[in-house]
This record gives structure tokens, sequence and C-alpha cells, in this order.
């Protein structure tokens, strides 16, 4: 018993510690630049009032936000263990018929999924580019340099992305371990100088600056929020780790080592009020500025690469879900299936990255356009939740409305506060946005048309077999396996094949894939057969939207009488459409357009499938939408 029970907690331990470095890395680099920005915002002096008052609102924001929103009640919206704004819009999705309502959750969702991309693109360059800039404490002059080696780290990064982060990841966790306990001694060392700086963790100190200096408060809450902008990857790595290793790290470690960072440079701006220009470093002592700048870019690069991945996995997630086209996805692991790859997706988010670098140049410069986007997410993720407590766990509408209503007047506020940076910046995660929500929203509905136009020329497999039975059509050897969506309909990459070469293989094998709302199928569920006679088989295969679908491995995987799938003599037939943007009633003819060129460019699906492409006839069919 003894020994199971200390197996357990080292286990929990080995699985807080990975964590560490990749659920923590965004809202533990957070200290670099969040503090600063909150005066920078309003551009107002660091007064005691001020500072007093602004790490008291730092405090409450991570317990109100990161403590209790997220990690007591949000990570308990699963979706079989997944988490992240795309699998709690799964959730909703699954609940009950197709309404305008649920359509607009959806849509809300779908949107706030879009706008983690303009996450994915900031996080990289204002992490990096915050870590470097401390070299201009240490070196005057240093500042042209600054841009060239925070692009350069950059490029490094995404370069190396193909080559996955299972070697780099075993470091992670120790490197933020020393991360967070470097963190920590800092503001210990200056909170020892200034005790009194501890009285910010009253609530009345930050009520008080909010009554007198209204002004400043809201807008310092548009660099406060920036304390918290590493909520949502709580929530969504929670599939990779589980809530009781990311709760352990949490409040064992990582909070502890914010705040006392945080009170620490308060505590030194009420001793030296100039330290305010990069009051992160100037915390350290001279010597120990340069190897500071050294640990804080591991930790950004540390933090960006989680930030990547997680974007990776969005991706593989919406592409799976319909709502984005095909896309060429490597696993760089064979033990861990979440370790992916999205090459066009990478190139994007580096030439983004290294883009917004040079464009804003400054640290404070991008934190104008930081948070937005994350405060929106997070207002998002208020009203979905609330549709899961309601109709998920059974709560009483008082209840929800009680608990969700406290979630809004601290989000809304947070919301109110960065929305003042959208001229400033705060509009790029915005165009982000909704260029991403365009780009879902047309993909899904181009899919619904086409799927509909494929549908009125298709007939059912039990007609076109009769067919053949009738015409006594002449058979070749081996297996023709055609992929179609539609279960129990002749797929029309079969009636054209048969049209032009008058001959069908002897078994003929009719494969739809499906994908669950749930991240993962069990293997005994993976497959159903249905023997159609004459040599036909509906085979239906179900995968999970966390999945990556191998078409020959389950097809030779069915244990069925019959059905006997012998992978040599299979042959491929894949429908090749070609979309023409018409007048017909669906979508505006710009957003046809828009979906006839996401379609041409999408990756063959018989590299998505993994089908063996030495076997693939892909037949060519023209739809109009």
């Amino acid at each position: 018993m003894s020994d199971h029970g200390n197996g357990h907690s080292k286990g929990l331990a080995i699985t807080s510690l990975a964590a560490l470095g990749v659920v923590f890395g965004d809202i533990g680099t957070s200290p670099l630049y969040a503090f600063r920005e909150a005066f920078g915002v309003a551009n107002l002096e660091p007064t005691e009032e001020g500072v007093l008052g602004v790490l008291s609102l730092i405090f409450w924001a991570l317990v109100l936000i990161v403590s209790i929103k997220y990690l007591i009640f949000v990570m308990r919206a699963d979706n079989d263990g997944e988490g992240g704004i795309l699998a709690l819009t799964s959730l909703i999705m699954g609940d009950g018929a197709k309404t305008k309502r649920r359509a607009l959750l959806v849509g809300i969702g779908l949107f706030g999924t879009a706008l983690l991309y303009g996450d994915g693109m900031i996080t990289p360059a204002i992490s990096v580019l915050s870590a470097v800039e401390g070299l201009e404490v240490t070196f005057s002059g240093f500042g042209p340099w600054v841009l060239v080696i925070a692009s350069v780290i950059l490029v490094v990064l995404f370069a190396n992305q193909h080559r996955g982060t299972a070697v780099l990841g075993a470091m992670f966790g120790p490197i933020m371990v020393v991360w967070f306990g470097v963190l920590a001694l800092l503001g210990v060392i200056q909170i020892i100088k200034e005790p009194g700086v501890l009285a910010a963790i009253n609530p009345l100190v930050a009520l008080r600056l909010v009554t007198q200096e209204p002004r400043f408060a809201f807008l310092a809450l548009g660099g406060v929020f920036l304390v918290a902008t590493g909520s949502e990857a709580l929530y969504a790595d929670m599939g990779h780790f589980g809530t009781k290793p990311i709760r352990l790290a949490w409040f064992g470690l990582v909070f502890p080592s914010l705040i006392i960072n945080y009170f620490g440079q308060g505590a030194l701006l009420l001793n030296n009020p100039e330290a305010i220009e990069n009051p992160f470093y100037s915390m350290a002592p001279g010597w120990a500025v340069l190897p500071l700048v050294i640990l804080a870019t591991l930790a950004t690069v540390i933090a960006s690469q989680a930030l990547i991945s997680g974007v990776y996995s969005l991706t593989s997630q919406a592409i799976q879900l319909g709502y984005l086209p095909r896309q060429r996805i490597d696993h760089t692991s064979p033990h861990h299936q979440g370790q992916i790859y999205v090459s066009t997706i990478n190139w994007v988010l580096m030439i983004a990255s290294v883009g917004l670098v040079v464009t804003f140049q400054t640290s404070s410069a991008l934190a104008a356009a930081y948070g937005v986007g994350v405060a929106t997410d997070m207002v998002i993720t208020a009203i979905l939740i609330a549709v899961v407590m309601k109709e998920r766990w059974k709560w009483t509408t008082p209840l929800v409305t009680l608990v969700i209503a406290s979630f809004l007047v601290v989000d809304l506020t947070f919301f109110g506060a960065n929305i003042t940076k959208v001229p400033a910046g705060g509009w790029f995660p915005l165009v982000i946005g909704v260029v991403g929500f365009v780009i879902m929203a047309t993909w899904k509905r181009g899919r619904e048309l086409m799927t509909a136009r494929l549908r009125n020329a298709e007939f059912p497999a039990e007609r076109f077999i009769q067919s053949i039975v009738e015409s006594d059509q002449q058979r070749a050897s081996g297996t023709g396996v055609y992929l179609h969506s539609q279960p129990g309909s002749t797929p029309p990459s079969l009636i054209t094949n048969l049209r032009h070469h008058e001959v069908l293989h002897e078994k003929i094998v009719l494969v739809s894939i499906q994908i669950s709302r749930h991240p993962r199928v069990q293997q005994a569920r993976r497959s159903t057969v249905h023997d159609l006679g004459e040599g036909f088989y509906q085979v239906e295969l179900l995968y999970g939207f966390m999945e990556q679908p191998d078409v020959p491995f389950d097809l030779k995987n069915i244990v069925s009488s019959g059905f006997g799938f012998s992978e040599q003599k299979a042959t491929y037939f894949l429908g090749k459409e070609t979309i023409l943007a018409t007048d017909l009633p669906g979508m505006a003819i710009w957003r046809e357009r828009l979906f006839s060129v996401m379609h041409r460019n999408s990756s063959s699906a018989a590299t998505f499938f993994n089908l063996p492409h030495d076997r693939v006839v892909e037949v060519g069919i023209q739809v109009a939408i």
C-alpha cells in the first residue's frame, strides 16, 4: 500500500515537472514585461500608491482568473480528457439539434479558435524580444543588435521544428524549475529590503487605486492582464498531463514564484522609481544580468515552443473537424501521438513572428498588440462554459448565472481595458481572428455545398450493385478501395471509373471515414463492416478529432468473416474534385472562389489517409457550387 502510494506520488511529481515546461512557459515569462507595461500603458510615474495598487491588481488577477476560473471551474469541462477552446466548442456541437442558437455558439467558438493563431504569432515575438532586451541593461549602445538577435533566434527556433520536441522536451521541465527558482530568489531579495510591499495582498489596496485613480487603474489593467495571458494554455494542454499535475505545479511552484517576483519588482520601484525602464533585469546585480538574459532567452524559447506545438495541435483538430483544408501532418515522435509538425503553419508563424519583431521593434510596443485576442478568448470561454454547465453538468440556472456573472465581471473589465490598445497594435490579433474565422467558416460551408452537389448525382449502393448483376459486368482480380464520405451511396469516382474503363475489381470496398466529436476512439469501435453482396463491402472507419487516419492499417486489422483484406492486392480510388464557382444558391461568389483556391491547394488525400502512393488512382470530377 505504501509502495503504491509512493509510486503514485513519484509519477505525479514527474508529470508535474514535465508540465512546467509545456504548460507554464507563456505565463511564466510574463514577469519580463507585464509589470512594466502596467505603468507604460497608462503613462504614469510609479508612485507608492500606484505600485501597491498595481501589485494588488496583479495578485488578484492571478487568483481570480487562473487559480479559480481556469484551474477550479474551466478545467472540469474536458472532452474525454482534452481541453482547449476547440475541444469546448466540440462539446457544444455534440449537444442537441442544429439550431440558430447552436450555430451562433459554434461560430463564437470558431472565432475564439482563430484568435489563438494570432496569439501563436505574437507570443514568440514578444517573449524572445523581451528576453534579449536585457542585453541593453549590460551593454550600452547594444540596441540595434537586439532586433537582429531576436529575429535570428526565432528563425532558428522555427527552422528546427521539424525535428520534434522529444529531445528538447526532456530539458524543458528542469530548465523551468531553475527559471521559477530564480524568479523567486530575485523577488525575495527585494522584498527583504522593502517588506511593506506585502500590503498589496489586501484587495482593499486595489480597490483604493480603482476609486482614487479610476482612469489610471483602468488603463493599467491592459498591462496587468499580461500576467494571465497563458491561462488558455493551462486548459488547452490538460489533455497531455491531466488536471492534477497542472494544479500541483501551479500551486506548488509557479504561482508562488510569480507572485514573489512581481512583489520584488514592486519593492524595487518603491526604492528606485527610475528602474521602471526594465524592473525585471534591474533586480539582478550587474554581474548576473548576462546569465539572467541567457536563462530568460531559454525560458522564452520554451514558452514559444509550447505555444507553437499547441497551434499545430489546434490545426490538426480543426482539420479533423472539417474546419480547415487537409494539410500534411508529420508525426515527430514514435511514442507520443501529440507531437506533430505542420509545415505550412510553421512557416506562416515564423514569417509573422519575425515580421512583428521588425515592425514593432520593442517588447513595449508589441505589448499593445498582445492581450486583446486572449481577453476576447476568455470572454468566449466564459460564454461556452455556461452552456456546458447548464446542459452537461445539469447546474441550475441561478447557479450558472451566479458563477458566469462573476467570471464575466472580471473578463469584461480586462476586455475593455485591452480594447483601448487596438489603435496601437491590438488590431493585429483581431484581424488574424477575423481572417481565420472567414477561412474556417468558408471551408466548412464549402464542403457542405460540395457534398450536397455530389449527393444529387448519387444513388444507393444497392441499386448500383443490382445493375452490375443485371449487366453481367466484367470483374478483374484484386481489390478496389473507394473512399467516400457518404456510407450507403455509390462514390462518384466508382461510377466515373466504370464508365471510362468498363471493368470492376472482384472485390469492392467502399470506405466512409467519420470524425467523432471525441478526441480519440477505441480500436474496438474503429471499424464497422457490412457485406453488401456480389463482392461489395461497406466499411465505416471512425476516428477521434485528435487522431491521424491510417486507412490501410485499419482495413488490414478488420476481423470480419469473409472480408479478408489484402493490402498488396488493393488499389485505392480517390475523387479529385475541381470546384467551379457559380451563381447557384449557397455562398457569396468571393467565398466560393476562396473555397476553390483552398480546395485546390489542400494536401493530397492519399497522404492524409496514409495511402500507398504507388497504388492510388485519382478520378477527376467537376463540381459546381
